[in-house]
Parts: C-alpha cells; structure tokens; sequence
C-alpha cells in the first residue's frame, strides 16, 4: 500500500503540471477519483441548483460511492498517466 500510496502521491503532483488542460468531463473525473481515493465516499450535503460547478463535482463524486480506496487511486494514476 505504501507504493501505492507514493505512487498516488506522485500523480497528484504530476496532474498540476500535465502539458494541456484537460476538458471538463476528465477534469470531474480527476476530482471525483482524488477525493473517492483521498477521504473516502461522499458524506457531504449536495449543493443547491445555484451552485452548478459544485453540484457536478459532487455528482462525480458521489457516482464513485463504494468504490475501494485502493481502487480509486489505481484509477486516478491511470488517468493521470494517460494525459501525461
């Protein structure tokens, strides 16, 4: 888990620095993958329809409920790893 973990760690850090800036679908898939692998499922309130960026954020989080901490990181990495 602690290569894992430093592999994670590493495409974080790759992800702000990636050549283009990837459009929004993948970008809400970054976040929703980041936050499933970082704090786990989506305990939070949904935000109101005032709040649209927030509400897809959330959505994107939330459709990743259940998924394994591990899981999301393998994801997250990939993805990142795809756009580098």
């Amino acid at each position: 888990m602690a290569d894992l973990q430093a592999e994670f760690e590493a495409a974080v850090a790759n992800s702000k620095t990636l050549s283009e800036r990837p459009d929004n679908a993948t970008l809400l898939k970054i976040y929703a993958l980041y936050k499933q692998a970082s704090v786990g499922d989506n305990a939070e309130k949904k935000p109101g329809f005032g709040d649209m960026v927030g509400r897809a954020k959330w959505d994107a989080w939330n459709g990743l409920k259940g998924t394994a901490g591990a899981d999301a990181m393998r994801q997250y990495i990939d993805l990142i790893a795809s756009l580098g």
